[in-house]
């Protein structure tokens, strides 16, 4: 066997950021705001990258939780919303998230094989604490590595850096898993074995390096990192 540590990232691969606008739209009252929860979800999620590539290009870093607040405010304004309760149910329900169906087998099968398992996320300590805690998945997971221990969000090498020095192995002996094409690129350019996450089946990005495998749920990641 030669991984040792399977690592995760949180938002999108581990808890479905998807969630908080989809359970805010099913909520009576939000007549205005369910026929636009996808498409301010979306705008949401891209807004949150997008801040936190340009704050680490900037060197202008802050805590996840504000850019999670900042890409929220141009959401909710590029769909003509303007409703405060909304916002703060939806900043409400981001500490909520749900994780995908197959998250807490999948990590409990790996624990029952002995491999080491973390998160290593963007996420600020509080907000991972609070969707951990919330999914009920704290008892598989040997750490939890969030970017405020380095000051610089994804991709900046140092963060990638902080799982081996965690785990004290081999960059090649941990397999990284990320639903983000631009995070596994990265990681797969540091040195991680590396499963993309394609949920949405989307192209993969244009960049030189790619990863080890491409799955479209987490489900079979335990039987993959006992074949490397």
């Amino acid at each position: 066997m030669t991984i040792k540590a399977c690592v995760f990232d949180a938002y999108g691969t581990l808890f479905d950021v998807a969630a908080a606008a989809r359970e805010a739209a099913g909520e009576p009252g939000r007549e205005t705001f369910a026929p636009v929860w996808q498409k301010v979800a979306n705008d949401w999620r891209l807004k949150q990258l997008q801040y936190t590539w340009l704050r680490a290009v900037a060197g202008a870093h802050t805590n996840f939780w504000e850019v999670t607040q900042n890409g929220l405010d141009w959401a909710l304004q590029a769909s003509g919303l303007d409703d405060e309760e909304l916002r703060e149910r939806l900043l409400a329900l981001y500490w909520e998230l749900t994780a995908y169906p197959e998250v807490p087998k999948m990590l409990a099968d790996l624990k029952a094989d002995s491999f080491q398992t973390a998160i290593l996320s963007n996420g600020s300590p509080d907000m991972l604490v609070g969707a951990v805690t919330s999914a009920g998945i704290g008892g598989f997971l040997d750490d939890v590595l969030s970017v405020e221990d380095v000051g610089i969000f994804k991709p900046h090498k140092s963060v990638y850096q902080m799982v081996p020095d965690r785990f004290k192995c081999a960059v090649n002996e941990i397999l990284f898993v990320s639903s983000n094409g631009w995070d596994v690129s990265f990681a797969a350019k540091f040195g991680f074995r590396c499963v993309w996450v394609n949920r949405l089946g989307e192209p993969m990005d244009r960049l030189p390096w790619t990863p080890d495998y491409v799955l479209s749920d987490l489900s079979t990641i335990p039987d993959l990192a006992k074949q490397f």
